[in-house]
């Protein structure tokens, strides 16, 4: 029988960690470890386009999963390309295993041809980054390097050279234990208590949410029930946090909307749940602070805080909510209610009014209209830029979507690649690419990927010719706009050219049979449709402490910002208010 080679070796021992594909772009170096994948029965290798793509489509099927995926690139440009989708993942905590396969293991220091060191360029992106340079370093290496990115959530890279990856391993790999998902973190007595006693003392509570708050929606509105607190959120917390919540307030940020920001800065006290939220502009600095996260790096590196907590946001508010007084006084969360129902409405004519004539399109109709005709499980990714204040407004989260962006590290062209991942996950369920121009054209090639594997992702583009949320930000540094406008193509056209279904939308009338027709359609689709590049928007509260070269337009040329269903469930809220 012959001999088990590394590269064998690898792909099993990826396979019994649950990956079942390995995304990425065939190369010299990588070639043993492709062969390896084409003789295994678990593994798939799925071909893009680009390497980058490959990285953002594992990041994905990561976060939407919370298991290991993979990526891989071959020497030197190869895996290069996969440098920015694996920031992306790894600072969007999502467990990734990167090889990046290497120059001939004796050729390393000479200057040989594509030769780099990846074991040096990774690091800064990874938890874990090391170079197997001999068949006896397998499979402990790889073991480790798994471990590394599920136990503390984000990316592992693997450097092998393509000779080493050739040779016979020194052993096969015994049928060793690994970690496959992480557990639970509960804070001690001592801090529980500390926590209880704050909250007994505050009047006021305000309860800020991020995507710490996955999992934990029945204890967070079950503690907020308890001491009458209003709940905004951050972007990333919203799916998790928004939906069935008799106590939003909304989000805080450069994209958000309604009362959280008076919430959190007209409190006694301030609970941060889960959430590393960057903007540290937006959060008071005279208010008493708790943070409580699961990354014990996270706490108080964005504000000063009173008391830290170590432990999950679900654990740590299991072992709270029965140790705080209930609070009988509704004033503060009915008067935050009211103003976030007051602050809706006076927006949500933005994308109401004389929508049905308007042209070029108010991208926010065509943000609210989807958000009506997709499926109520779907998946949407969201580029980066105006995109994400159409996803944040508009997108309505129901705990069954979900709903995948550039959130931190802040990419263009992610929403299509990470759309591919999405949808290899599962071919029955809707994944919608929220697409800009700007960041589809960065990666259209990938386009090809959806037709090639027959991926029936719908690519609704927002296409208004320019980089809008660059043109703002030159406008608020006072600087004409140049070099924010494309020169755009049909992408509809494209889109049928490369064997899918494409229409083109320049009406508001069309919008919506569009997006059904799209949705009705069996494979890859694309939606382009042609909207207002004067579309713009602003946080809800400004100081110029806040702008620091974001959005804010100098003369005010700005829609106010609509809300979308949103504004339902702040009536609906605001229905519950006890009247006298």
């Amino acid at each position: 029988m012959p001999k088990e080679t590394v590269a064998e070796q690898f792909v099993g021992i990826l396979a019994r960690a649950g990956v079942r594909r390995l995304y990425g772009v065939v190369g010299d170096s990588l070639n043993p470890v492709v062969d390896a994948v084409r003789r295994s029965p678990a593994v798939d290798w799925v071909q893009v386009r680009h390497e980058e793509a490959a990285a953002f489509a594992a990041g994905a099927e990561a976060q939407l999963t919370g298991k290991l995926a993979a990526c891989a690139g071959s020497c030197g440009p190869g895996n290069l390309h996969l440098i920015n989708g694996l920031y992306d993942a790894h600072r969007s905590m999502a467990p990734v295993l990167a090889l990046a396969s290497h120059i001939p293991s004796g050729e390393i220091g000479t200057g040989f041809f594509q030769e780099t060191h990846p074991d040096q360029l990774f690091r800064e992106c990874s938890h874990y980054c090391e170079l197997i340079s001999s068949p006896r370093q397998m499979p402990r290496v790889l073991r480790t390097g798994i471990q590394h990115a599920i136990g503390r959530g984000g990316v592992s890279v693997v450097v092998l050279p393509g000779d080493v990856a050739g040779e016979p391993a020194p052993g096969r790999a015994s049928e060793h234990s690994l970690v496959t998902a992480r557990p639970s973190v509960r804070p001690g007595d001592a801090e529980i208590d500390a926590l209880a006693r704050m909250v007994d003392e505050a009047g006021k509570v305000t309860l800020f949410c991020g995507s710490g708050t996955a999992g934990a929606h029945e204890e967070v509105m079950r503690f907020a029930e308890r001491v009458k607190a209003p709940v905004g959120h951050a972007l990333r917390g919203k799916e998790w946090i928004q939906y069935d919540n008799p106590y939003d307030v909304g989000m805080s940020g450069l994209l958000g909307y309604g009362a959280a920001y008076e919430a959190t800065h007209e409190c006694d006290l301030l609970i941060l749940l889960g959430t590393d939220f960057p903007y540290n502009a937006f959060l008071p600095d005279d208010v008493k602070t708790v943070q409580v996260d699961v990354r014990p790096e996270h706490l108080g590196r964005r504000a000063a805080l009173d008391l830290a907590v170590w432990g999950d946001v679900r654990e740590t508010l299991r072992c709270l909510t029965p140790r705080v007084q209930v609070k009988s006084s509704r004033k503060f969360l009915d008067k935050m209610l009211a103003k976030h129902a007051d602050a809706l409405e006076g927006v949500v004519k933005a994308y109401t009014r004389k929508v049905e004539k308007h042209t070029p399109i108010h991208p926010e109709y065509v943000a609210s209209v989807l958000d009506e005709e997709a499926d109520d499980d779907a998946v949407f990714t969201v580029d980066t830029g105006m995109n994400n204040v159409w996803a944040a407004r508009y997108l309505t989260p129901n705990g069954r979507r979900r709903v995948i962006g550039s959130f931190t590290h802040g990419s263009m062209a992610n929403a299509l690649p990470q759309a591919i991942g999405a949808q290899f996950l599962d071919r029955g369920r809707q994944v919608v690419s929220m697409s800009g121009d700007g960041g589809f054209a960065m990666l259209m090639g990938d386009f090809l990927t959806l037709v090639q594997y027959g991926l029936p992702v719908k690519v609704v583009l927002f296409d208004n010719s320019s980089l809008g949320m660059v043109e703002l930000e030159m406008m608020v540094g006072g600087l004409p706009a140049y070099g924010t406008t494309n020169r755009n193509p049909d992408f509809a056209a494209i889109a049928t050219a490369a064997g899918a279904y494409g229409v083109r939308v320049e009406k508001p009338k069309q919008v919506r049979g569009a997006l059904r027709d799209a949705f009705r359609h069996k494979g890859p689709a694309l939606v382009d449709i042609v909207t207002d590049p004067n579309a713009l928007s602003i946080p809800p509260k400004i100081t110029a402490d806040m702008v620091g070269g974001f959005a804010l337009s100098a003369g005010r040329m700005v829609l106010e910002g609509g809300v979308g269903r949103m504004v339902q469930m702040a009536r609906s809220n605001l229905r519950n208010i006890p009247r006298p």
